[in-house]
């Protein structure tokens, strides 16, 4: 392991300590505890997980430099040269699936497999000026001001409606950030796509993309392009859901990330 865990107070890697290894990214204003509905799952599975907070989020240290996806894949090699992995497969969520394309674009010998859930890829005009209106917001008001229109867009009504518990946890992880950081690392969100698109080289592992039918920003066109750019990917859209179905509808979610996992990470253990 290295001597130190990059961020803040180490977590804990579960599961078995030479299987594969598979690390979970967290999305924008989330933490590692949303992938409480996964991990279960892929710890069922066999896998070693291990679910970290990115700089300025969770438990973490505040970014060491400007939030950049360069910045978050030195972080996530850090993280598995502490748990003395040579590679894992990479499971990204939303932000964490930008970083997770970065991180296989910079150590391509490290990623064994991408999993880019609900992630974006290159938007429209209209959609890129909405979500640099949301930057804005989150500078002049912090991320009060987007938390609201956030949970809409990422569960369905009915969810929420029969949910307010899981609404009051998502809403207080996005509310525990630091107003001062927070809007610096949504611009990554932003502003991050063209260093990911079209990557040449083409990313080499075995990719799975997915997202939810019904999710505005990250949607089944831009699941299908990120798809389109790595050769062999298989993408899955999800019916009836939205941006956060790892927490609306685990088992959706569940089922063929742990299937693919099942069938490319048998190389991808700590060595």
């Amino acid at each position: 392991m290295g001597d130190m865990f990059p961020g803040g107070p180490a977590v804990p890697a579960n599961g078995p300590p030479h299987a594969p290894a598979v690390v979970l990214i967290h999305g924008l204003g989330l933490n590692r505890d949303c992938w409480q509905w996964t991990a279960p799952a892929l710890l069922e599975a066999g896998f070693r997980v291990i679910a970290y907070d990115l700089y300025g989020h969770g438990g973490s240290a505040l970014p060491p430099a400007p939030p950049s996806l360069p910045l978050f894949s030195r972080q996530l090699s850090g993280v598995l040269d502490y748990f003395g992995c040579s590679q894992a497969a990479i499971v990204g969520f939303s932000l964490g699936g930008m970083i997770a394309r970065r991180f296989a674009q910079d150590h391509p010998h490290r990623a064994a497999a991408t999993a880019i859930l609900f992630s974006p890829h290159k938007r429209t005009a209209e959609a890129q000026a909405a979500i640099l209106k949301r930057v804005e917001l989150a500078r002049e008001n912090g991320p009060r001001s987007t938390v609201e229109a956030a949970l809409e867009r990422w569960f369905t009504e009915a969810h929420r409606d029969a949910n307010p518990e899981q609404m009051d946890l998502v809403r207080s992880w996005v509310l525990a950030n630091d107003p001062a950081v927070y809007h610096h690392i949504y611009r990554v969100l932003a502003d991050g796509i063209d260093e990911i698109v079209e990557p040449s080289p083409v990313l080499c592992c075995p990719a799975l993309v997915m997202t939810g039918e019904e999710d505005f920003g990250n949607g089944p066109e831009m699941s299908r392009a990120i798809a389109a750019e790595i050769p062999g990917a298989e993408l899955h859209i999800l019916k009836g859901l939205r941006h956060m179905a790892l927490a609306e509808d685990p088992q959706a979610v569940n089922a063929p990330l742990t299937d693919f996992l099942n069938r490319v990470c048998t190389g991808s253990a700590a060595k």
